[in-house]
Parts: structure tokens; sequence; C-alpha cells
């Protein structure tokens, strides 16, 4: 069950050869557009391309982009009964200007960010309700774009517990009271820094400050997501610090909602906390490879773990 801000990621692609006579800005001759489901959309994008049954839920607007939304969750067989429509509010939608070389020029966000209303809300939990018997793993996707509130967190929080199932959290700094009890918060290099008011600058550092994150947010376990520097696990009193796989990077848009999918999924098919940060770990350096939110398939993973050296 994947829960939180569901948005559209809109691709303007052009060529550049020159710059503008009107301001100091590359002139973008369209070639192409296209789209992709983005935000937690794109975190059961990966879950289901990995092989996994998925359900999201969330809020859209009544427009376009909701409507290619919903054929896209449609085409992909990802559920989203529980993807609500409010009126008063744009699907969020991050348009990007990129050259055929996938250097980004520039970025448009359209978006409604206030929290969504009591009544919503109540509608939401609803439908998690129903569908929570048969989820093995919850995932809160928040982007502060208003799903995320705290009654909802709550709500989560509650079921997991209810069922038995783990509850990871995809954060952002300003909820980070929201999260009390979750299993699993999976911050990034910035994210915790700012959390904890530390630096990190070596693997010490790395392991206070997931301490320091830890008693902070008052959840059970703590996965820092490091960059070129891997990631930094702490489980009940033991931490391990997972290498990244070396390998070419073209865009890490989107690889936190690798992390988290691939992290559910492996918890969910019964691995270790530990084994599941070594498979997340080694998913995230696939779609790095790739330009936008990328997926990738259980094949793929698997040929990255046998080519890995751990």
């Amino acid at each position: 069950m994947v829960l939180g801000d569901v948005m559209l990621d809109q691709f303007i692609v052009g060529r550049v050869d020159r710059i503008s006579p009107e301001a100091p800005v590359p002139v973008v001759q369209f070639e192409h557009e296209h789209h992709r489901i983005g935000g937690s959309a794109n975190v059961a994008h990966n879950a289901r391309a990995l092989g996994g049954r998925v359900e999201l839920a969330g809020v859209v607007g009544k427009d376009a982009e909701a409507h290619l939304i919903r054929d896209d969750l449609r085409a992909l067989d990802i559920g989203h009964d529980g993807v609500i429509e409010d009126g008063g509010r744009h699907t969020t939608r991050k348009v990007r200007v990129v050259t055929t070389r996938n250097q980004q020029v520039a970025r448009i966000d359209y978006e409604t960010d206030e929290e969504i209303a009591d009544a919503l809300a109540e509608e939401l939990l609803a439908i998690l309700d129903r569908v929570a018997s048969e989820g093995r793993a919850f995932v809160v996707s928040d982007y502060l774009k208003g799903t995320i509130t705290r009654r909802v967190m709550q709500h989560v929080i509650h079921l997991g517990a209810t069922q038995r199932v783990p509850v990871l959290v995809d954060p952002k700094i300003a909820h980070l009271d929201y999260y009390a009890g979750a299993t699993l918060i999976t911050p990034n290099h910035q994210e915790a820094e700012t959390a904890t008011h530390t630096r990190i600058r070596t693997d010490d550092d790395a392991r206070a400050v997931a301490r320091a994150f830890r008693d902070r947010t008052r959840c059970s376990a703590v996965l820092i997501t490091r960059g070129e520097q891997g990631m930094c696990l702490l489980d009940g009193d033991s931490d391990q610090q997972l290498p990244a796989v070396a390998r070419e990077v073209a865009d890490v848009t989107g690889a936190g909602d690798t992390v988290i999918a691939a992290l559910a999924l492996a918890l969910a098919s019964g691995a270790t906390l530990l084994e599941a940060a070594v498979i997340a770990n080694t998913a995230a350096s696939v779609t790095v490879g790739k330009f936008g939110p990328a997926t990738l398939s259980a094949s793929e993973l698997l040929q990255a773990i046998l080519n890995s050296e751990f």
C-alpha cells in the first residue's frame, strides 16, 4: 500500500544551439514531449515493476492531469481506487524543460500544497481501512503537497501496528513530528543533517546522526541515503554502512522512490531489514543510470545483485 502525494512529471524535450538575444537563457527548439507518473505514483510504479501487487492512495485534482495519471495507473495494473479527486486542488505537475542530451534547462511546478480538508482525509482513511487487511507493507511518500496530515499519518501508524506490518516513510523535515511510531524512515543525507543540526562527513558522523534522527522522530529504524557514500542503516543497537554500488550516474531524480519501494517489497517478502537495505541499495544503483523518475525490473535487479560484490 502506497500513500502520498500523487504527481505527474512532464518532460518538454528540445535542441539547444543558441542563447536568446532577449535574455541570457538558452533557446530550446521543441522536438517532443512525454510524461510519467511521479511522486508517490512513482513509488507505486517501482514496486509494480519489481513484481509487487500495489494499491495507491492519494489526492489529485479534477483535471486533465488526473486523467493522464489514472490512465497510466490502469495500464500499469496499479490499484488506484484510493486516488481521490478534489475539485478545489490542482493535480501536482512538474514540467521539466530538457535538452536532447538530458540536460535540464528549467522546471515549472503546478501545485496546491495546502493540507487536505478533514472530510477528504476521512474519505482517504476509510479507503485505507478497507484495503489494509491485504497489505504486507505500508509506504508513506511525503512530498509536502497536502496529502500527509498528522491525522492521516497517525492512522497509518495505527493500521501498521494493528496488522503487524511495517510502515516505511520517505520523509520531509516539516513533518518529522508526524512520523512517531513508524518502522523505518529513509531521510537523505541533507534531510538527516537538517533534522539533527549535524554535519555528516564520515561514517562515524552518519552513525551518530542516525541515532539522533531516530531519537528525534521516535521511529524504530533509520536508513540514511548518502549518495556516492552509500547508505547508513540503524536498526536496534546495530548499524551498518552499505557502500554505494559503483555505476555511472545519469540522473538521481526518483532514486529515493526506488529505494523505499524495494525496501517495502523485500520486507513484505520476508527479508531482514539489512537484506532489504542491500537490495534497495542495489536497485537504486540501476535507476540512477537512467534519466528521470525511472524503474527497474526484477530481472535487472537480480543481474545487478549478481554483479555486485556484497
